[in-house]
């Protein structure tokens, strides 16, 4: 049995609800099997953390809901409602070591 990585999956939802609707989302695979980017697919790899979670990912990190301060409501920042996931998985390939 080969040594297991680690994904992570961050995923933007609309709203704290884990059945909230991914409004962003990036992939980070420790496995070197995929090398995708933030924004580089039309579409989200989930619907929700909860169809996430439903097919092995764990959620490591709810998001922190703070309400805007009076008169900056409409102001931009980084999306409010990010759930951090990770999935341990064992690589497809046989993974070189670096400097062997």
């Amino acid at each position: 049995m080969g040594t297991v990585r680690q994904q992570l999956l961050i995923l933007c939802l609309a709203t704290p609800n884990p059945t909230s609707a991914v409004v962003g989302w990036s992939l980070f695979d420790g496995t070197g099997g995929s090398t995708t980017m933030a924004g580089d697919a039309e579409q989200p790899p989930y619907d929700s953390v909860l169809a996430a979670m439903q097919d092995g990912w764990r959620v490591l990190q709810l998001p922190v809901v703070q309400a805007a301060a009076p008169g900056r409501e409409h102001e931009t920042g980084p999306l409010p409602y990010e759930f951090v996931l990770e999935k341990l998985v064992e690589p497809a390939g046989p993974r070189k070591e670096k400097g062997r």
